[in-house]
């Protein structure tokens, strides 16, 4: 492990997957890695949770991780891996705010949609739930959160943002710690992995209505299924014939 992701979702996270990959620093294990393989990952999130991390059966060979929920716990990966640099990802605590509305807090307390068929597929879907389960206490948890607030309550949110922000700033050594915006071009960041600056742009990835359409494509997928699985009457409601 070579680059620690101390950022928050939502933080231009997947932009740093795609330009640490870019860089050399690949893999780098993002909550992707976690959704693509619940069977593997969960039971080793689990265990985290639990006081029993296995890092190196979580990230293999990665050689960088970004996102949650690595980067809930980037105070003990630095302490694991002494020699890893840390890249606190920033933007302004009410466009986070914002973003989150629309995405990750729009599951589990919005009235939308997304919200009530992410419930659904909690519904039929123990593996689901149990991800779940998993993840909100590691963002609004008043007592293991990342981001512990009233998360209905955006000045909350927004304060819980910066004091998030403000520990890891307070707390990695200088030599270590790059706080890096997606804006800030590849001029830092380069120079701070000590790798060459590449051609082109900053790749730029605004991932809100992908997360919106695997959230709730996904959900919908589940809870068909679900259904198709049913067994069927013969009849209709009231005694209906069925067509």
């Amino acid at each position: 492990m070579k680059v620690i992701g101390a950022g928050l979702p939502r933080t231009a996270t997947t932009t740093q997957l795609i330009v640490l990959e870019q860089l050399g620093f690949g893999p780098a294990y993002h909550m992707r890695d976690l959704m693509a393989d619940f069977e593997k990952g969960l039971p080793l999130w689990e265990d985290v949770g639990a006081g029993k991390p296995d890092w190196e059966a979580i990230f293999g060979d990665a050689q960088s991780c970004v996102d949650f929920p690595a980067s809930r716990y980037w105070r003990d990966l630095m302490d694991y891996y002494p020699d890893a640099k840390v890249l606190l990802s920033v933007r302004s605590a009410a466009s986070w705010v914002a973003s989150m509305r629309e995405t990750i807090w729009e599951m589990y307390w919005g009235d939308g949609i997304m919200h009530h068929v992410t419930y659904a597929q909690a519904a039929v879907d123990p593996v689901w739930r149990r991800y779940l389960n998993l993840m909100r206490p590691m963002l609004y948890d008043p007592d293991t959160g990342a981001v512990a607030c009233d998360p209905h309550d955006d000045q909350s949110m927004m304060d819980a943002f910066d004091r998030y922000n403000d520990e890891v700033k307070a707390t990695v050594p200088a030599d270590r710690l790059l706080v890096w915006h997606p804006a800030d071009g590849w001029g830092p960041l380069c120079e701070f992995l000590e790798v060459d600056v590449p051609d082109g742009p900053v790749p730029h990835t605004n991932d809100t209505a992908g997360f919106k359409e695997g959230i709730t494509g996904g959900g919908l997928a589940a809870v068909n299924a679900w259904w198709d699985k049913r067994d069927r009457p013969t009849s209709g409601l009231h005694g209906a014939p069925m067509t």
